[in-house]
């Protein structure tokens, strides 16, 4: 299991000012963690589509629709799957 380490980071991406965080084997319902300005806004639970921490806007909904466009977070869902 060399380099599936807990809390390892899996993807980090920046958009618009957010800084857009997903780890290796977090913890359950699948997230990602959302920053701006060094601050955690949100964690967004992407296969259920709702905010576990935080709040949502619709500009930051939009990026995150997007980000799913470009496959982003394929990844992430795949390892929750195994």
């Amino acid at each position: 299991m060399c380099g599936n380490i807990r809390g390892s980071i899996l993807g980090r991406v920046k958009r618009a000012g957010y800084i857009i965080v997903w780890y290796l084997y977090d913890h359950a319902p699948v997230h990602i963690h959302i920053y701006r300005d060094g601050r955690m806004v949100c964690k967004w639970a992407i296969n259920l589509k709702v905010a576990i921490e935080g709040q949502m806007s619709k500009k930051l909904l939009r990026i995150i629709d997007q980000l799913e466009i470009e496959g982003c977070f394929d990844e992430l869902k795949k390892q929750h799957h195994n």
